[in-house]
């Protein structure tokens, strides 16, 4: 996309429901469409999602604070990427995935452990070379915890740190071993909670995402980032 013009890359129906600004971007944004780095320009982001520059200002506004975008010396751009990152991200997520878990093991419900086996059980059938259908399974897993923990206020956090973590395009999913290794810690995770056990859920889960964060550094020494 250059500063002066951008062109629309997706036709909405007419029966469908056109994205906010703030959507469009976000989307742009995680699938790598607006690439790390990219300056944004009102002008041109308005003409691109056919609105005027103040809704395009507002949303801009709402994606700084979200942090996917910084300010620069031309002004806004996207934000890029780095093993430094990583490290940050991870080291929250470790923290509040862990958190939740906890949390979960003493505020679940019976209905709640009969959803995580659900999805437990549809992540070891699922295909593995779907690599979309893998990453988006172990995210509804992930959600499932944190409903579970039924604390919003975790929830939430945890949601805004997903924006994140999605401006990674690869999946530490797809890594040979790790899917079938993945499986099991979920399933040990779920044990874990179902024993209302906060502290053994809080160990596992913490255990499986500083996995997460060890492939997701490799990936970047090797260029897959």
């Amino acid at each position: 996309m250059s500063e002066s013009s951008v062109s629309v890359s997706r036709a909405y129906p007419a029966s469908d429901r056109k994205p906010t600004p703030y959507e469009r971007l976000t989307q742009a944004i995680m699938s790598g469409e607006l690439p790390a780095g990219q300056p944004l320009v009102e002008t041109a982001l308005a003409e691109w999602c056919q609105v005027s520059r103040t809704p395009i200002r507002e949303a801009l506004t709402r994606l700084e604070q979200d942090g996917l975008v910084v300010r620069g010396e031309r002004g806004l751009m996207v934000r890029e990427r780095s093993p430094e990152e990583i490290l940050d991200i991870y080291e929250t997520r470790i923290v509040l995935e862990a958190m939740a878990a906890r949390v979960a093991a003493t505020r679940r419900s019976y209905l709640d452990i009969m959803a995580l086996r659900r999805i437990a059980q549809r992540l070891e059938d699922l295909d593995i070379t779907d690599e979309l259908a893998m990453a988006e399974g172990n995210r509804e897993f992930h959600r499932a915890v944190r409903r579970a923990s039924h604390n919003e206020s975790l929830s939430d956090l945890l949601q805004r740190l997903d924006l994140h973590v999605a401006r990674y395009p690869s999946t530490t999913l797809s890594q040979p071993g790790r899917w079938d290794e993945a499986n099991r810690e979920h399933r040990g995770i779920i044990d874990a909670i179902e024993k209302q056990d906060p502290e053994l859920a809080h160990q596992r889960t913490a255990e499986h995402f500083t996995h997460a964060r060890e492939l997701r550094l490799a990936l970047w020494a090797q260029g897959r980032e």
